[in-house]
């Protein structure tokens, strides 16, 4: 949460190869829930308003994409063994990430806030250490691409193996700001990436910070080991 998901999501979603628009907010319980992916993605992502229209729910993508912000998403980690899925792994620093949560949730406590940040951190690991390959994993910091975009996107083409590139500017959906799809605030709406910081209402003792700030570099430890990764220097903190 608060990782620049949604960002990504709408990234990858303007590359032709791929479809999606967000969080599904499926239960992955058994192989049967990609089939629910794949019907959820073509009915909530497109416009549909005459026959015409439904040309768009032929399957020509080579992938489908769904984004998980929560531990309680995939419930058979298993799947995660399949040569047909392909995870990315956002990971964002800690000071930003908890003050956007808090900003987002203003009704959480900073130990909720923590505690949600620090979990999900160490899930993404066990996530990683149950996929039979690095090839099919891609670990991407925040930082990395909002300030080396270029790099990223050959990165993203190389580890999907797309024909076509991605960029800079992506297409708005019908679902772009939609509440429980993903970010409802801040720039998404602007078509593009904005390195232009929202100032935030609130914040985060310094405490907590500090202590997120040492799962965050064991997670991105870990994770470099476990799946292919993007070779950038880490911010100077």
């Amino acid at each position: 949460m608060r990782s620049g998901s949604s960002l990504l999501t709408h990234i990858l979603n303007t590359n032709p190869e791929i479809a999606g628009y967000g969080e599904s907010h499926i239960s992955y319980q058994g192989p049967q829930d990609f089939k629910s992916l794949i019907s959820r993605v073509y009915w909530s992502s497109q416009e549909y308003r005459n026959l015409k229209d439904l040309q768009k729910l032929s399957l020509h993508e080579t992938y489908i994409l769904d984004k998980l912000l929560h531990n309680n998403k995939l419930v058979d980690i298993s799947l995660l063994q399949s040569d047909n899925v392909f995870v990315i792994f956002l990971v964002r620093e800690p000071r930003r990430s908890l003050n956007s949560i808090r900003d987002l949730k203003p009704d959480w406590s900073e130990e909720k806030t923590f505690h949600h940040y620090c979990d999900r951190l160490k899930e993404l690991v066990r996530y990683a250490e149950s996929m039979s390959s690095s090839e099919r994993a891609l670990l991407l910091r925040h930082d990395q691409l909002i300030e080396h975009s270029p790099q990223v996107f050959e990165a993203l083409q190389d580890f999907l193996g797309t024909e076509i590139g991605f960029s800079e500017k992506y297409q708005i959906l019908k679902t772009t700001g939609a509440k429980h799809v993903g970010d409802s605030k801040g720039d998404i709406r602007a078509g593009q990436i904005m390195r232009t910081q929202r100032e935030l209402k609130e914040t985060i003792s310094q405490d907590y910070v500090d202590q997120a700030q040492i799962v965050y570099q064991d997670c991105c430890d870990r994770l470099s080991k476990l799946a292919s990764v993007i070779d950038m220097p880490m911010p100077v903190s």
